[in-house]
């Protein structure tokens, strides 16, 4: 039995929310680190995914498949089921993923003062 994902791996103080670096959507970077250690269920993903919609995730999955990053593989088993992994291009995301995450961490007062900023004068912008 595999370890489960923590429901509280992406909180919403994650440095990944205020990465500018994209890689793929922006779900992509916590899919990909979900599928790190290994193959996981739809179902599993959903756990420290929950801001995301099942749609939305599903899109997320089949872009990061297209792309060849994540594997889809059906189980016809007696009770079928579909698991994800990373293929090793996918895997070969993981280095500069975190890098940036990295990145974002040591500049994270600076992107949040930048955000705050931005949003402020925007705000006066459509005020006056």
């Amino acid at each position: 039995m595999r370890e489960p994902l923590p429901a509280d791996m992406f909180d919403e103080l994650c440095p990944s929310s205020l990465n500018p670096i994209r890689f793929g959507d922006k779900w992509a970077p916590l899919v990909i680190r979900c599928l790190e250690h290994g193959p996981r269920r739809f179902s599993e993903l959903r756990v420290p995914l929950n801001r995301v919609t099942p749609k939305v995730l599903t899109q997320s999955l089949r872009s990061l498949e297209r792309d060849g990053l994540v594997k889809r593989t059906v189980y016809a088993q007696a009770t079928p089921h579909v698991e994800y992994e990373l293929t090793p291009l996918g895997r070969s995301m993981l280095e500069p993923m975190a890098v940036a995450c990295a990145w974002a961490e040591g500049h994270w007062d600076e992107l949040l003062d930048a955000r705050e900023s931005y949003d402020n004068a925007a705000h006066l912008d459509r005020a006056g």
